[in-house]
């Protein structure tokens, strides 16, 4: 049974961390998850300093901002591992998890969490920043596009409402 048709779904999955060490999507049982592909190059970027404020304002209710980074859109990731993590605390300030960097895209080389995701939303990114909210059952989710920024009212109120949940 592959996690698209496991009743576990998002938390069947794994990813590998920014040091490549292999991590486990259970770990996020029970949480809500925001699940972000992000960039250092690109317009967008500054959304990292909202990302950090959504999680230090709900992390304690039980929400999990997870970055993925990702060279899918414009060649905008041109960093590595070690350099993504330095970018990322250095300018934003960033804590939240940030893991290794992945293809949205759909076809060969395709992470596996984006192939869920885009399952259960019909939705792709088709730009960096993209989000999607997943859940405390690991199996609701809902799409926001990249335009969406972390102090967006309907993405606040569907966060408010999965921690509800």
């Amino acid at each position: 049974m592959n996690a698209a048709q496991s009743p576990e779904g998002f938390h069947a999955l794994q990813i590998r961390t920014l040091d490549g060490e292999p991590a486990d999507l259970s770990a996020y049982r029970g949480k809500v998850v925001l699940v972000v592909n992000t960039a250092s190059e690109c317009g967008l970027t500054p959304q990292y300093a909202g990302l950090e404020k959504l999680h230090r304002e709900f992390l304690a209710r039980g929400l999990r901002v997870l970055g993925l980074p990702c060279n899918d859109f414009g060649a905008q990731e041109p960093l590595g591992p070690a350099e993504i993590g330095r970018f990322c605390t250095s300018k934003y300030g960033v804590t939240f998890p940030l893991f290794e960097k992945v293809r949205t895209k759909s076809g060969e080389g395709q992470s596996p969490i984006y192939a869920w995701l885009s399952e259960r939303t019909g939705e792709l990114p088709s730009w960096n920043f993209a989000k999607y909210l997943v859940g405390k059952d690991g199996t609701s989710v809902k799409f926001f596009g990249s335009r969406t920024t972390p102090e967006d009212l309907d993405l606040r109120r569907a966060i408010e409402a999965e921690l509800a949940r």
